[in-house]
């Protein structure tokens, strides 16, 4: 049985739950200031900005009301694209992250991609850790603007889009 308290729910772009969205990434990325350069993405997002995210197609999903986790889905040509995963300090080493890949992977699988796709920045050594030990593996380095050195590892997860699964 599933617990209701944990099942992704999406949110639609003109939910009032977009502004919890923020306050969870903005306070659980902010480990990373100091940490990565060039300085997160997360200081330039918006709520303005997750709502033309959604209505452009994009997904974001979230777990408890009120929210302890989220994550955004983007779909691409060959994959679906995993950004912004987020728990609640206090509901981390429950299995959350793992359920959210877990419903990441279903939404790939019934929108017919073959892969989940996220980015991961070099210096984050644990994150490595926990998307190596959910499945993915690195198949790529990307470099942002400006810098000559890879600052960035892109990771793949390979979906089963058997009729079984």
């Amino acid at each position: 049985m599933v617990d209701p308290d944990k099942s992704p729910w999406l949110i639609p772009s003109n939910d009032i739950a977009l502004r919890d969205v923020l306050a969870l990434l903005r306070a659980s990325f902010r480990y990373m200031d100091g940490r990565v350069d060039p300085p997160s993405s997360i200081h330039r997002l918006t709520v303005e900005r997750m709502r033309t995210f959604c209505q452009g197609g994009g997904e974001i999903w979230a777990i408890g009301r009120p929210l302890f986790a989220c994550m955004f889905l983007t779909r691409k040509p060959d994959s679906l694209y995993l950004g912004k995963l987020a728990v609640n300090e206090g509901r981390r080493g429950q299995g959350i992250c793992r359920l959210l890949v877990n419903h990441a992977e279903s939404r790939a699988a019934e929108l017919g991609l073959p892969a989940l796709e996220l980015e991961t920045r070099v210096e984050l050594t644990e994150n490595h850790r926990v998307f190596s030990r959910l499945g993915f593996t690195m198949v790529g380095t990307g470099s942002h603007e400006g810098y000559d050195r890879p600052t960035d590892f892109l990771l793949r997860k390979k979906i089963n889009l058997s009729a079984d699964s």
